[in-house]
């Protein structure tokens, strides 16, 4: 599973702010970003020059891709998607990334990162719709339901992760007791509280 091998810690002090690649680590003091508050390399703390037009563009781009654990070449073809479908095109692109079953599964609460959530997806932990899936991209629709595989090894795992919930998102519904959660609805852009600019992203690959 090809996947962004950057240390995560570096990567949000690259973008200048927590991604929460770490999970319940990113609520804690030990935070990267929490203790170098300035990008990596080069004694960072003294090197904010301005940015271009451009660069602002790209750093958002990046950190859209590194929030939901995606490589170049296959955040380049959610756009192409998006572009082509009606609707608002940013706002199309970040729909299909909160629709992918890693995110949807961290979004539920059944793990505590999306590297872990990837991780379960790939050993085959999840369900949906009675069916086991093994692919993180895979893409959900409402009336979808997730569930964790019956004798899962990762059960208590997963129960671990649910403790860390504060809330679901509004387009979402979760069963703790059952592990499992149900496709509402497509989510609004209100509902995502993804901390992206997606015209940036929109915009550089207008070029």
């Amino acid at each position: 599973m090809a996947r962004d091998r950057d240390p995560q810690c570096k990567q949000c002090r690259r973008e200048g702010e927590k991604l929460f690649l770490k999970g319940e680590r990113c609520l804690t003091d030990k935070c990267g970003i929490e203790r170098r508050p300035y990008p990596p390399g080069e004694a960072g703390q003294g090197r904010r020059s301005k940015q271009s037009e451009y660069l602002l563009q790209l750093r958002e781009k990046q950190k859209a891709r590194r929030f939901y654990g995606v490589l170049e070449a296959q955040f380049r073809r959610y756009y192409e998607k998006a572009s082509r479908q009606p609707g608002i095109t940013g706002e199309n692109l970040l729909r299909i990334l909160e629709l992918r079953l890693d995110n949807v599964v961290t979004r539920l609460g059944f793990a505590a990162s999306r590297r872990q959530a990837r991780q379960l997806v790939s050993h085959g932990h999840f369900k949906v719709n009675g069916k086991r899936v093994d692919i993180p991209s895979y893409q959900v629709r409402p009336t979808d339901v997730i569930s964790v595989k019956q004798q899962s090894a990762a059960e208590q795992t997963i129960r671990n992760a649910t403790d860390l919930v504060a809330s679901v998102a509004p387009w979402l519904q979760a069963d703790y007791d059952q592990l499992s959660g149900t496709i509402l609805k497509f989510p609004d852009r209100v509902e995502i509280d993804t901390p992206v600019r997606e015209q940036l992203i929109v915009e550089l690959y207008s070029k």
